[in-house]
């Protein structure tokens, strides 16, 4: 007796990252099961089949022009031990979601980036990182195992340690290349209460800034420094948090009777549309302004809601859409700390050229780990973003690509869309093994993505 499993999809869409440039049409298919996965590669042509998440990277790794894309957000079934904090959970389930479940048993996610809206493929596939990354490392160093199918049609269960750990390694930070992550388990880590301790500092000094930080790395779990990019014509102000979960003995009366609440709401929604100009190096000055004016001088032990601290942006439904129908483009590197000057000369060339960024964050990298194209590496990170339609803007970024690779640094997959193959090889020097791996775990090339095709021809 034969069996057809039928899978849903099929469309042909056109689809963009968050950053909403480059859109190109494939055939998406949403499998809610691993057979259903397994069933719908059994579909794609020539062009090959990429997975996909929430599709919150900023560029094109989760689209195939003229190809397929495996959206998994259909699988997105979690199972969490409130006893030791294991968590399973399948490729499409959210951060938001785990975050729902595991926080009121008092758990908390080991590595978490700028949005909860982002699915456990993808955190693994991306290798994201947080503001804590200089003690606890990125998402893929918490990983346990993740299940992989193959192009072959076969699942096998990946360790970090294990038999095959090149595989697993390959395919944290691989960005879909590998295949597909059908499931993973992670552990968690304990918190007592839902709230952060936070210390905040207002600083004019990029300098000041930045010895300050180095300075943090020892006394806080989390720290992050937004910068004004924008206004003036010399040094650059910012604002610094550092903070670290909550312990019950910091809740007054009224918190403690509830201390892991935790219910973050969407409080508004960006238009459908937005008229372009409107975001223009005067009005992001403007913001600019007011958010260094809110931040408080200097304040110390003030409790944030997780939502207020890792993720405000989440407050606002579609916030992309802030940029017009451009898009915009985030430009994200890192670069050793021995480089730290590179951090000022972007901005100060960014700013020269008025590509106004709407958020720029500074935050500090520890040690890397084993996955060849893991994004952290000792050191600073600098993310802006900046309209795409600014004038020059191309030119620009080109010219401080060659800066950044000079100084021995690299620009992060999951936010690029606009990288050369050879600003891709010079980063990522074990560009060469991991490819190698992959041809072996892929060898007719079976998985592909727009983002491949641009960097690997």
């Amino acid at each position: 007796m034969t069996t057809t499993t039928t899978v849903p999809g099929g469309n042909r869409e056109v689809l963009t990252g968050w950053g909403c440039t480059a859109p190109s049409a494939a055939t998406v298919w949403r499998p809610r099961t691993p057979t259903e996965t397994a069933a719908a590669l059994t579909t794609i042509g020539d062009r090959g089949a990429i997975p996909r998440g929430m599709g919150r990277s900023y560029g094109d790794p989760a689209q195939n022009a003229g190809g397929a894309v495996l959206d998994l957000t259909g699988m997105d079934q979690l199972w969490l031990d409130g006893t030791t904090g294991e968590l399973a959970a399948q490729a499409g389930a959210s951060l938001d979601e785990i975050l729902r479940q595991a926080v009121p048993h008092g758990w908390f996610i080991p590595v978490t980036p700028g949005t909860r809206f982002v699915s456990v493929g993808g955190a693994i596939a991306a290798d994201v990182h947080g503001k804590n990354h200089h003690r606890d490392g990125s998402f893929g160093s918490h990983v346990r195992s993740l299940d992989l199918l193959t192009a072959d049609g076969a699942t096998s269960t990946l360790t970090p340690d294990g038999p095959r750990a090149a595989d697993f390694w390959t395919t944290v930070a691989g960005m879909g290349r590998t295949g597909v992550i059908t499931r993973a388990t992670i552990d968690m880590l304990p918190i007592e209460t839902s709230l952060l301790r936070v210390d905040t500092d207002r600083f004019t000094s990029l300098d000041d800034l930045m010895a300050r930080m180095v300075e943090a790395d020892e006394h806080y779990r989390y720290t992050v420094a937004w910068v004004d990019s924008v206004n003036g014509t010399g040094d650059f102000r910012s604002v610094l948090t550092g903070g670290d979960h909550a312990a019950l003995a910091d809740l007054d009366a009224r918190q403690s009777r509830d201390p892991l609440a935790y219910d973050p709401d969407v409080r508004l929604t960006a238009p459908p549309w937005f008229p372009a100009r409107a975001l223009n190096r005067w009005s992001v000055a403007a913001f600019n302004e007011v958010w260094f004016r809110k931040a408080p001088r200097h304040r110390r032990d003030e409790l944030h809601t997780i939502a207020d601290f890792f993720h405000p942006l989440d407050m606002v439904r579609g916030w992309n859409r802030v940029y017009g129908s451009g898009g915009f483009v985030q430009y994200q590197f890192a670069v050793p700390d021995a480089r730290a000057d590179v951090v000022g000369v972007a901005l100060d060339r960014l700013r020269t050229a008025g590509a106004p960024s709407f958020l720029t964050v500074l935050k500090r990298f520890g040690p890397g780990n084993p996955a060849p194209l893991s994004f952290p590496t000792p050191g600073w990170t600098l993310a802006l973003d900046i309209p795409a339609g600014v004038p020059g803007l191309a030119a620009t970024l080109d010219a401080l690509d060659e800066v950044v690779l000079g100084a021995g640094g690299r620009h992060y997959l999951a936010k690029d869309a606009r990288m050369t193959p050879a600003t891709f090889s010079a980063g990522y020097p074990r560009l060469a093994d991991w490819r190698e791996r992959v041809d072996t775990l892929d060898p007719t090339g079976r998985f592909m993505s727009d983002l491949f095709r641009r960097l690997l021809p």
